[in-house]
């Protein structure tokens, strides 16, 4: 397989940007292929089935065009397809969960506070990760209802976007949380303003940064990385609507980028 060929990402909506944008940071000529399913946003709110079915349908996407890997930016997507994913392709599948373990070395008190969808949050594949640690760490959590919708419409520090984040990050730091996990790839987005509204002192963990560097690593592996000098090229497709994933796109990546609809029949 040529080195050349793409790494395939997907999110329910644009909140994978924020991984996309850790991924070309350190993989600078690797092409990539972005799919907002934003037709069927928000996945936290969706029946286990339903999402695992979007899962197959993207990834089918992705390979028919060639991806030479494929992370699944969405906690709630992760915890529902990654396994059968796994099962049912070879290439390198790369999913997403809560930075818990980075957050661990950062907290004093031992009460680590996450940020998430309820359907993150009530998942199998969350609860084991926190159950690790909970001898030693206590975890305060909050489902962040509405939040993802705000970044959705570009509401990155409006009035009714602070009046969220105040309230989810509020419950959290009177609870004892010193460290803030961000559970959603939206989140990122307003990380600014969690940080405004927690304080210098907490620090803010988000897992895009891990995830880029796993995915470097497992290409590597596979001796798959690109090998040409060349900068990587960026696609982007859509179930929702074209006209606004473009405004999204030129909002939160850069202007003029090439964005498209996918095919009617995974629509």
């Amino acid at each position: 397989m040529p080195n050349t060929k793409p790494i395939g990402i997907f999110d329910s909506g644009i909140g994978g940007l924020s991984v996309l944008r850790r991924i070309r940071e350190l993989l600078p000529s690797e092409n990539l292929i972005y799919i907002a399913d934003s037709r069927h946003m928000p996945y936290g709110d969706k029946p286990r089935e339903y999402v695992e079915k979007r899962c197959l349908d993207l990834t089918q996407f992705l390979l028919d065009q060639e991806a030479k890997a494929i992370v699944v930016a969405c906690n709630t997507a992760t915890a529902a397809a990654i396994a059968t994913l796994r099962a049912m392709f070879a290439q390198p599948f790369i999913g997403i969960e809560p930075g818990v373990k980075p957050a661990l070395a950062l907290s004093k008190s031992k009460i680590v506070g996450v940020l998430a969808t309820e359907k993150t949050l009530k998942s199998e594949k969350f609860e084991t990760l926190i159950r690790r640690f909970s001898d030693e760490y206590r975890f305060v959590t909050q489902a962040c209802k509405g939040l993802v919708q705000r970044i959705e419409q570009l509401d990155l520090d409006g009035p009714a976007t602070r009046q969220l984040v105040q309230r989810y990050v509020s419950i959290l730091l009177a609870q004892g949380a010193d460290t803030i996990v961000l559970g959603c790839t939206h989140y990122p987005f307003v990380s600014a303003l969690i940080e405004e509204i927690a304080g210098p002192e907490i620090p803010i963990v988000d897992t895009g940064a891990a995830v880029a560097k796993e995915v470097q690593r497992r290409l590597r592996e596979v001796n798959l990385l690109s090998d040409t000098p060349s900068p990587g090229w960026e696609w982007f497709f859509t179930s929702g609507d074209l006209d606004k994933m473009r405004q999204e796109v030129d909002f939160l990546w850069r202007p003029g980028a090439q964005v498209l609809s996918l095919p009617a029949e995974i629509q």
